[in-house]
């Protein structure tokens, strides 16, 4: 049973709120719904979960910059993107943020299911995109029955609180260095391609 498992989802449909708490708390998980980012913000200071979805197109906070929020707040909690407007820009976003992955729109009650383990059993990991998130049924039993799997979990959340803040600073450190090398290097390229023999 996961009844300790606790998932927050966001979405502005109160349809897709429905069918995440009709297929998870069946499964035994404790399933919160909210109707906004700001809403989910305001839960998530009196409350912690296991898990994080969130729909990416909603009105006032849309699902990037909830995620940013939360991964800021919270970098061990994993946060999945519903979406059903997937594109370039915003899968790049999310994954700079860490977001474990996107589940698109249509949702079935298996994608629903195996989504929520995979981001469970593996919290830093990435998931896949789209519809490919399945899992075989022995690797779903091993998921729910491991009796080390909380402990491994809490292992990598206290690991990844202490490592926030460093992983931040480097990629504030690099980032910098990286654009000086590039504007340099044009620079030196455009030099040397002016001062070419004709």
């Amino acid at each position: 049973m996961n009844i300790n498992r606790q998932v927050l989802v966001i979405d502005d449909d109160a349809v897709v709120g429905r069918s995440f708490d009709r297929v998870l708390s069946g499964k035994g998980y404790d399933v919160r719904t909210v109707l906004s980012g700001e809403d989910a913000l305001k839960d998530m200071e009196s409350r912690d979960y296991d898990l994080v979805f969130t729909d990416i197109k909603m009105p006032g906070m849309d699902g990037i910059e909830v995620a940013e929020r939360i991964k800021a707040k919270c970098p061990w909690t994993p946060v999945v993107v519903i979406t059903g407007y997937g594109t370039e820009e915003n899968e790049a976003r999310a994954s700079v943020l860490g977001v474990n992955g996107f589940v698109r729109k249509p949702l079935t009650p298996d994608m629903i299911e195996n989504i929520t383990l995979k981001a469970l059993q593996n919290p830093v990991e990435d998931l896949p995109a789209a519809n490919e998130a399945e899992l075989r049924p022995e690797v779903r039993e091993e998921v729910k029955s491991s009796p080390l799997h909380a402990a491994g979990k809490f292992a990598k959340n206290v690991g990844l609180f202490f490592a926030a803040p460093f992983i931040a600073l480097a990629y504030i450190i690099a980032l910098p260095a990286v654009g000086f090398y590039m504007f340099a290097k044009l620079a030196y390229e455009a030099y040397q391609k002016k001062n070419r023999p004709s």
